[in-house]
């Protein structure tokens, strides 16, 4: 299997921007490897300064759990499975969308993490992001 490159992490991150500016939401973009580790990140003019860490985390959750972290967030809640999740990994899990595993040739390679707009925002950004890759 082919590990995730940074000619790869930037052509996600070229089409996450895109999605951004496409619906005029500037965000934090985090591409991971497959160890969870950073590769690259991109903060577009305007985006939240508060949001670097959360989409950092994102991709890193993506990762850790090899699940999109919007469906981590359902299964987070009160009474269900994955309660308290959150309070994990010293609070470096996100329960929040926007963060999804990158695979390829039947295994994930790594991650993306998108934050800076609401949770929807947010996941069709790193959708966008993942199709490209």
């Amino acid at each position: 299997m082919k590990p995730l490159t940074l000619a790869d992490a930037r052509t996600i991150i070229t089409a996450a921007e895109a999605k951004a500016a496409d619906i005029g939401q500037p965000m934090n973009v985090a591409v991971a490897d497959a160890g969870g580790n950073l590769i690259a990140h991109v903060r577009m003019d305007g985006a939240w300064m508060g949001s670097i860490d959360i989409s950092i985390n994102k991709a890193w959750t993506a990762r850790a759990f090899d699940l999109a972290t919007k469906d981590l967030a359902d299964n987070a809640q009160s009474g269900d499975q994955f309660f308290g999740i959150h309070a994990s990994n010293n609070g470096k899990v996100m329960i929040f969308a926007g963060g999804i595993p990158l695979s390829r040739d039947g295994g994930i390679v790594g991650a993306i993490g998108v934050s800076g707009g609401t949770g929807e925002q947010d996941q069709t950004v790193a959708e966008a992001g993942a199709a490209a890759f």
